[in-house]
Parts: structure tokens; C-alpha cells; sequence
């Protein structure tokens, strides 16, 4: 039984009023009831140009997953290998070019030295090409573990065997590390040999010694820093023969170069001390939250 127009409710009798209204508009526009009605959008169901993310705002989010403290130290790595690698190269054989024509004159005297260049001159081949790789991963590893710290791709997630790697290249970082400041120590050695000719060749020069007999007293001895042996003839230049070999391109572009090579050298050291922070920042954080997500699990 249906409720009469007494005791049905105020909503069911508007409901039934509309009903009523709808039909006498069908039975006078007949046409009217395939026309479908498409409800006009409010201001609040139109998607505003503000609610998605534009250019800037992915410029940013990109911006924020760049690792800078690896990417300076990748520059700084790969101009410092460039320097010490190139100017090392040329400066050894300068060096060899100087010890044949002025301080030893017998080959057999200086062929054990005339090795060890050639083969610093492969190692150099060698250490360039390395690093050159070496500071590509980093800078790859750099960006991935600055990613997942800074979570920019959706949730944190990281694996065992991603925080192995990472570990891995901190201790490989740490060694490298430690056996560039002895290539660094060790490149300060002929810039010191150098700079020893070179003063000597300044105080011949100089007003108070120049033009008198005392300038043929004035000697440098190749042989006391042990890169050719005792006997090689003749082993010690004096006086003008000394001036005359300071004044020459070889021993000027090789004191110079191997002054860039020192500090090319020492740019790759502090570039090392840049990959250790960072990479030992990154690993430190990626070990901490993957505790802390394991924990969450739990």
C-alpha cells in the first residue's frame, strides 16, 4: 500500500511533484527525451593551471637531485689528472733531453734512468685513462645515491647490493686517496731539483758574483740526488756552463711543467677529499634509512 498525500513525508511529496513536472514536459516536447542534458562544470570541478606541476617546478626537482659536491669534484679531478698526466709527460722527456746533452754524456750512465721515464711515461697513460673512468662512476654513483637519499622518484627504496657498491667505492676512494698524497710528495721532488739549478743559475747571474773567478766555483752536482750514478762523467756543472743550461727551453719548460704536474697533482688529491666526503655522507645515509624503513616494516 502506498502512503497517501497525508501521511507521506515533505520530501517524498517534492520528489513526486518533479516526477510529474518531467513527464507533462515529455508529453508536450516529445522530442525532448532523447536530448541528453550535460551538467554545466562549477568553477571548483575545472582543473586550475596552477594544480600541475610546471617547468620551474620540474627544473627544481632536477636541480635537487644534482650531486654538487660530486660534480665539482669531477671537474676538479679531471683537470687534475690532465695537468699532472700532460705536463708530466713533457717534462720527464725534457728531463732525459737535459741529462744526455749537459750532466752525463755516456748513455750506459743514465740507461737504467732513461727506463724508469719510459715506464713512468706508460704509467702516466695508464693513470689518465683510469680516472677518467673512475671519475665518470663516481659522478654516476653520485647521482644515484643523492636520488635516493633526497627520495625525488616516488618512495625511498634501496637494496643490499646497492649499499655494497656504495661502500665499496668509499674504501676504493679512501686508497686512492692516501696514494695520490704520495704521487703528490713524490711530484714536489723534481720541482725542488729544479728549483735548486735554478737559484744556483740566479746567484751567478747576480751583480755581486757575475764577471768575477768565484763564478766558476759556483757548481750543481746531479749526482747527490741519486738519479744518476757516482761515476757518470761528468755529473757536475759550473759557472757559465751552468748559466748556459738555465738559460736553455728545455730546462725552462721543464721547471715550469713540472710545477703545474705538482699542482695538478694536488688538485686530484683535494678532489679525492671531496669524493670521500661525499660519498661517505651518501653511504652513511642510505645504511641509516634503510635500518629506519626496515624498522617501519616491522
Amino acid at each position: 500500500a502506498q502512503p497517501t498525500s497525508e501521511s507521506a513525508s515533505p520530501e517524498q511529496r517534492m520528489n513526486s511533484r518533479a516526477e510529474m513536472e518531467i513527464g507533462r514536459y515529455h508529453w508536450m516536447y516529445p522530442g525532448s527525451k532523447n536530448h541528453q542534458y550535460h551538467p554545466v562544470p562549477t568553477l571548483g570541478d575545472r582543473a586550475s593551471p596552477l594544480s600541475s606541476p610546471g617547468c620551474f617546478e620540474c627544473c627544481i626537482k632536477c636541480l635537487g637531485g644534482v650531486p654538487y659536491a660530486s660534480l665539482v669534484a669531477t671537474i676538479l679531478c679531471f683537470s687534475g689528472v690532465a695537468l699532472f698526466c700532460g705536463c708530466g709527460h713533457v717534462a720527464l722527456a725534457g728531463t732525459v733531453a737535459i741529462l744526455e746533452q749537459h750532466f752525463s754524456t755516456n748513455t750506459s750512465d743514465h740507461a737504467l734512468l732513461s727506463e724508469v721515464i719510459q715506464l713512468m711515461q706508460y704509467v702516466i697513460y695508464g693513470i689518465a685513462s683510469f680516472f677518467f673512468l673512475y671519475g665518470i662512476i663516481l659522478l654516476a654513483e653520485g647521482f644515484y645515491t643523492t636520488s635516493a637519499v633526497k627520495e625525488l622518484h616516488g618512495e625511498f627504496k634501496t637494496t643490499a647490493c646497492g649499499r655494497c657498491i656504495s661502500g665499496m667505492f668509499v674504501f676504493l676512494t679512501y686508497v686512492l686517496g692516501v696514494a695520490w698524497l704520495g704521487v703528490f710528495g713524490f711530484s714536489a721532488v723534481p720541482v725542488f731539483m729544479f728549483y735548486n739549478i735554478w737559484s744556483t743559475c740566479e746567484v751567478i747571474k747576480s751583480p755581486q758574483t757575475n764577471g768575477t773567478a768565484a763564478v766558476e766555483q759556483i757548481c750543481v752536482d746531479i749526482r747527490q740526488y741519486g738519479i744518476i750514478p757516482w761515476n757518470a762523467f761528468p755529473g757536475k756543472i759550473c759557472g757559465s756552463a751552468l748559466e748556459n743550461i738555465c738559460n736553455t727551453n728545455e730546462f725552462y719548460m721543464s721547471y715550469h711543467l713540472f710545477i703545474v704536474a705538482c699542482a695538478g697533482a694536488g688538485a686530484t688529491v683535494i678532489a679525492l677529499l671531496i669524493y670521500m666526503m661525499a660519498t661517505t655522507y651518501n653511504y652513511a645515509v642510505l645504511k641509516f634509512k634503510s635500518r629506519e624503513d626496515c624498522c617501519t616494516k616491522f
